[in-house]
């Protein structure tokens, strides 16, 4: 049984680094071409990564799919024979590559795999995530709060929490401190 029109998402291998361009030429493209009954939503899987920058956080948006677009359109019929109309249009794209896993015949995603992928989505766009620049073992310099300028060596990282455990030595003794990430700087 063929997928229902708006149930076909296929995954297209483009140029890594050109996938906001790719994106952006699309959508553009879909309106002077007329294309908007074939080929419905273009995604760009994306996360917020948040990492300390010279003693300052900084939140970033990175591509966590590099190099893909997930595409969501209309490519087979009821007959299940590739349509040519929105085969050509993507395939005409500047920068795209191909349609991945496949040459000749796209397979699209499975429900349960857009599913999760779109869940995936949700879940990254609306947490951001701590880039994590700390090992266990190392020596780092606390940068901020009552402990700033002791130094210490790490001990436990809790990247759900954005924590580390550090080992400070504070009146001779070592001492568990627990800090946050952009509280401290490699030392």
């Amino acid at each position: 049984m063929p997928l229902a029109p708006k149930d076909q998402w296929f995954v297209v291998h483009v140029l890594s680094g050109q996938e906001q361009k790719i994106h952006d030429n699309i959508v553009k493209r879909i309106k002077t071409e007329e294309c908007g009954d074939v080929i419905f939503e273009i995604l760009i899987p994306t996360e917020r990564v948040q990492e300390i920058k010279r003693g300052k956080k900084t939140e970033t948006t990175r591509k966590f799919f590099p190099g893909y677009l997930i595409i969501n359109m209309h490519l087979f019929d009821e007959h299940d024979k590739i349509m040519e109309k929105p085969w050509t249009f993507i395939k005409e794209t500047q920068g795209i590559i191909g349609f991945a896993g496949t040459k000749d015949r796209p397979i699209p995603m499975r429900p349960k795999e857009i599913q999760a992928m779109l869940a995936q989505m949700k879940e990254r766009e609306e947490n951001v995530i701590q880039k994590i620049v700390f090992e266990i073992g190392d020596k780092v310099k606390v940068a901020d709060g009552p402990f700033q300028n002791q130094q210490g060596i790490v001990e436990e990282i809790d990247p759900e929490r954005g924590k580390l455990r550090v080992s400070v030595s504070i009146f001779g003794r070592d001492t568990p401190v627990e800090l946050e990430y952009w509280q401290v700087e490699r030392a």
